[in-house]
């Protein structure tokens, strides 16, 4: 399996927009989150719009950006709105900015249905697998290795521990706050993809 992306005017953009507001490491996460979704897709047999889920990738967690942090809402939720103006702002229509939308805030559930939404589906289960190693075994073997080698998790237990734990502080009803409760820390530090 070979990494590819998808290639288009929303797709520069949202990378630029992601590289802008995201560390090193977030960013790095964002992108091994979509090769894993595509893989995912592949070893799942489900077809998914790649633009779509390429978008959703790179701004999945930009709710946990300082500019874009809400005080009232989940990460996810808030990823989700500024994820609908930037789609509004790539001239996309009112239904396809919805389901980015949704798209990112399902990301943060246990489960997904393919059927029903094949991209949150994936998005879903390949960011579960990046940040606690969820399903890494589905993951080929050498592609792991090289998407490891072409965007290194730096620093992102750390960081995103850090994050989640301030979401959790200040929105104890959040999915960041419910992830912290079930022992994230150590989901993490047990990741095999932590250890290459």
């Amino acid at each position: 399996m070979e990494l590819s992306f998808p290639e288009g005017p929303a797709c520069t953009t949202v990378a630029e927009v992601a590289a802008a507001y995201s560390s090193p490491s977030l960013l790095n996460h964002a992108m091994r989150v979509y090769a894993w979704a595509t893989a995912l897709g592949e070893a799942h047999q489900v077809e998914f719009d790649a633009e779509l889920l390429f978008v959703a990738a790179m701004l999945h967690d930009v709710g946990l950006a300082p500019e874009f942090d809400s005080h009232t809402k989940p990460f996810e939720v808030a990823g989700g709105h500024v994820a609908w103006v930037f789609a509004a702002g790539a001239g996309w229509p009112a239904a396809r900015r919805e389901r980015l939308a949704e798209v990112i805030v399902r990301h943060m559930w246990a489960e997904v249905d393919p059927a029903e939404d094949p991209e949150g589906f994936l998005l879903s289960r390949a960011a579960a697998a990046d940040i606690a190693g969820r399903g890494v075994a589905e993951l080929p073997g050498a592609f792991r290795t090289g998407v490891l080698t072409r965007y290194p998790r730096l620093d992102l237990v750390t960081e995103f521990l850090r994050c989640f734990r301030d979401q959790a502080g200040r929105k104890p009803d959040s999915s960041a706050a419910a992830a912290i409760r079930n022992d994230l820390a150590t989901r993490m530090a047990a990741n095999p993809l932590e250890r290459g």
